[in-house]
């Protein structure tokens, strides 16, 4: 298939911003384009969005959360008894 060459104009800091995302999703600009051409001609329509995976706060405090516990993964061991649960909760007051 013979190729062609498009020209696009924008915004300086939005090329730059954009290149970087593309950068980031290990793409180029222009594979970025010629992906987004082919799905809008294909689906007849702005189909999708392609976006960085950044994590809410409640994502964030949950990550926090599971890095805290298995910092102290040796308290969370299991217990083979009722006994053995009571003994390490007594040996913790």
């Amino acid at each position: 298939m013979a190729q062609t060459n498009i020209n696009i104009s924008m915004d300086e800091s939005l090329k730059h911003d954009f290149d970087n995302l593309c950068s980031d999703l290990g793409l180029t600009m222009a594979t970025a384009f010629n992906i987004f051409a082919k799905t809008v001609v294909r689906r007849q329509g702005i189909p999708f969005e392609i976006s960085r995976n950044i994590p809410n706060e409640e994502t964030i405090s949950a990550i926090e959360e599971i890095q805290e516990m298995k910092k102290n993964a040796h308290l969370n061991m299991g217990f083979n008894s009722v006994e053995a649960l009571f003994e390490e909760l007594n040996r913790n007051d």
